[in-house]
């Protein structure tokens, strides 16, 4: 029982570090991202992202690029902003 108290604690403790924040990753976008391209890539006809794992591959390949050195929930929550606003991969209305 002593060590399973501890183990739940830190199981919460994780689970609500890792939730997804997309207003975090508007602000993270309008900050890094529209300022190099605008938004005009994620509304044209011949997007290069054409899924939700495409998404995440080029958010992180956008942050690794300009050298961000972002954490993976700041990837995340850009990648959820943008899916949301732009993409709407698997969003239902």
């Amino acid at each position: 029982m002593k060590t399973l108290i501890p183990a739940i604690m830190l199981t919460l403790a994780s689970t609500n570090s890792l939730a997804v924040d997309p207003a975090m990753g508007k602000e993270l976008t309008e900050k890094h991202c529209v300022r190099c391209h605008g938004s005009e890539v994620y509304t044209r006809e011949n997007r290069r992202v054409t899924s939700l794992p495409g998404l995440h591959k080029q958010v992180r390949f956008c942050e690794q690029n300009l050298g961000l050195t972002w954490f993976d929930d700041q990837v995340e929550n850009t990648a959820t902003y943008l899916n949301l606003e732009y993409y709407k991969f698997g969003v239902t209305p």
